[in-house]
């Protein structure tokens, strides 16, 4: 060997060779190999029988060392879950996607946030999908911030999905107070009330409104009526411009549908 390099190229051959055979059930015969470096791979110089024909012999100073089953599994025991069973674990019991599981277990702090916040929020999807898009686009923005300074804990993100689910506060109104929550450290509710972000459900509120909307745009509803049912986000839009989004959207879609196919 003429190089470390060579030494490094002779070794990885050998991994794969000797790796190879014993997947095969052959036997690796002992022996003396000499490297090719234009080949890029081993070829037999001598066999050898036996260890003491390559001079090994006990170091005198060394005593066996024994390793029982018993110390290995108490070992074991005292880690803590790795990288890659918490991945199988966020598959196997949340059903969250492999890709979503490997972005969540890139990093410890990250993968704690996540389960802390699931205290709060029995959702997995709905909850690595927010952590992913909305919380971990203000970590790597322009003002990039550590998960360690980020003012929104695991609780309050949690407590501003179930305003969500509530019907509290619609998804889009919710990437408003969350953008609030980042810069003031206030909680969900908190946010909601000061800003008077409630979102609008009450039927008789909003009829009215849709209504209006429906009289100052004939020529969408006459497209609609005609069988172009795609109008029907832009009627929503219009609402949801007109309240400021604050119309529950699932709301708006039931009446213009009732109000449009009379």
């Amino acid at each position: 060997m003429n190089s470390f390099r060579n030494v490094q190229r002779a070794l990885e051959y050998e991994e794969r060779r000797q790796r190879d055979l014993l997947m095969d059930g052959e036997e690796v015969v002992q022996q003396t190999l000499l490297w090719d470096p234009n080949k890029n791979a081993t070829s037999s110089m001598r066999s050898k029988e036996e260890a003491h024909d390559y001079r090994y012999f006990p170091d005198p100073d060394l005593v066996p060392v024994v390793i029982d089953d018993a110390w290995i599994e108490a070992i074991r025991a005292t880690l803590p879950e790795l990288p890659e069973q918490r991945k199988q674990r966020f598959v196997e019991a949340m059903g969250l996607s492999a890709e979503d599981a490997e972005v969540l277990t890139s990093s410890r702090d990250l993968a704690d946030y996540f389960e802390a916040a699931l205290t709060g929020y029995d959702n997995p999807k709905k909850l690595a999908n927010w952590i992913m898009t909305e919380l971990m686009r203000e970590l790597k923005g322009e003002d990039s911030i550590d998960l360690g300074q980020c003012r929104v804990s695991p609780e309050s993100l949690a407590a501003l999905l179930v305003l969500i689910e509530k019907g509290t506060i619609s998804g889009k109104i919710a990437k408003t107070v969350f953008e609030e929550m980042l810069a003031s450290g206030k909680d969900a509710e908190a946010v909601v009330k000061e800003k008077n972000l409630v979102q609008m459900s009450d039927e008789g509120e909003l009829v009215a409104m849709v209504q209006e909307i429906i009289a100052a745009n004939p020529g969408q509803v006459a497209q609609f009526k005609d069988g172009k049912t795609k109008l029907m986000g832009f009627f929503v839009g219009q609402l949801m411009q007109k309240t400021q989004g604050k119309a529950n959207p699932g709301l708006a879609n039931q009446l213009f549908s009732k109000e449009l196919n009379k």
